[in-house]
Order: structure tokens, then sequence, then C-alpha cells
């Protein structure tokens, strides 16, 4: 188990990117916040669809405010937005949390098509790491190759994760949005996180 030191993460600059997993958004914003308090400097980007699809859960322009809020910034939403981050250096490590199964088969096959996707691609450029936080319906299912792509890839960082009802959805899993500062003080020294998978 990685212990925090109390500044270990001050002053470090995170990228912090959600995807549409929106069931687990208030989770997100939980660790977002907490990453904010222990004196980290966050970068918001969201996905097209986490910046613009209503749902159950709330608005989208509710949560854009929401993470802009906590980060102080205005949430990169474009493509011609979240480009510069690799070249300008702008995060000492990527955050996906959430990052759902569309995105993790797009990060590993090297598809750029969202605000999030080329914040990642461009980050990689200076092999800088990238932190993953799972949450998808068929991580144990159709997911679970792209999943274990990443987790083969250097940069690539995984919070860890469990089934989150391994009884009406078996084939799910969610990160541990907890462990995220955890999981990123250990990739900022090369490491991952372990144990990986939890019950």
């Amino acid at each position: 188990m990685i212990l925090l030191t109390e500044n270990r993460l001050a002053g470090v600059r995170i990228g912090y990117g959600l995807t549409g997993s929106f069931c687990t958004f208030e989770k997100s914003f939980a660790a977002a916040e907490r990453l904010r308090d222990m004196g980290a400097e966050l970068l918001p980007v969201m996905s097209f669809n986490a910046a613009a699809i209503d749902t159950r859960f709330g608005k989208a322009a509710d949560h854009r405010k929401r993470l802009e809020k906590i980060t102080g910034r205005k949430v990169i939403a474009t493509i011609g937005d979240a480009e510069p981050i690799g070249p300008k250096k702008l995060c000492d490590v990527m955050v996906v949390a959430p990052c759902t199964a569309n995105t993790a088969a797009k990060l590993a096959l090297g598809i750029t098509d969202t605000p999030l996707t080329m914040a990642v691609k461009s980050h990689l450029r200076s092999g800088r790491p990238v932190v993953i936080a799972i949450s998808t319906n068929d991580a144990l299912a159709g997911c679970a190759k792209n999943i274990g792509i990443l987790q083969n890839y250097r940069h690539y960082y995984f919070v860890p994760y469990s089934q989150d009802d391994h009884i009406t959805k078996p084939s799910s899993a969610v990160a541990d949005f907890g462990l995220i500062p955890e999981t990123i003080a250990a990739a900022l020294d090369g490491v991952q996180i372990q144990p990986l998978i939890r019950t």
C-alpha cells in the first residue's frame, strides 16, 4: 500500500479527465476535491459525451460547472484545446476518472477523436504517466482485452478495481475512486499500486 505524505501531491499538475460513465461522476468529483485539497493543480478535460449529455445522474452543464468550480479552470472540451497539453508539458500526470470501455478501446488502439483521447495522446508524447480509473459494465467481457492491452503499455497505471455487482452485472467492474491519490503517487514513481484487483 502506498502511504501519502502530507505534501506528496502538492504542486503536482494533474490533467483530470472525465468520460461518460455518469453513474460514477459523484465519486470522481469527490476524488478531484481531495486532490485539490492536497495541493495538486488540476487541469479539467471532458470527452464530448461527458461534456454534452444530460442523464438521470444530472445535466451536462451542471457537471461542467462543478468540475470548473473544483479545479478553478475552464474545462477543456475540444480536440484543439487538448492538443497543446503535451507540447507545452502542462501536466505531470493525466488521470481518466471515470474511463469508459469506449475510451479504453480508443486508447488501446490509438484512436484520437475526443478531447480526452487527444489529451492523453498529447500528454504521452513526453513519456509521462496516465492513470486509468476504469468504470464499465463489460470490463470482464468485451472490454477485457483493451484493459489488458493498456495494462501492458508503458506509462499506463490503473486505479485498483473490482466487480461492483457480481450478481446482476457479472462482467462489470469499477475502480476504487478513493485510491486515485495513492495511484497517482505510485505512478509518479513509475510503480503500479498493488493489489490491482480488489475484492
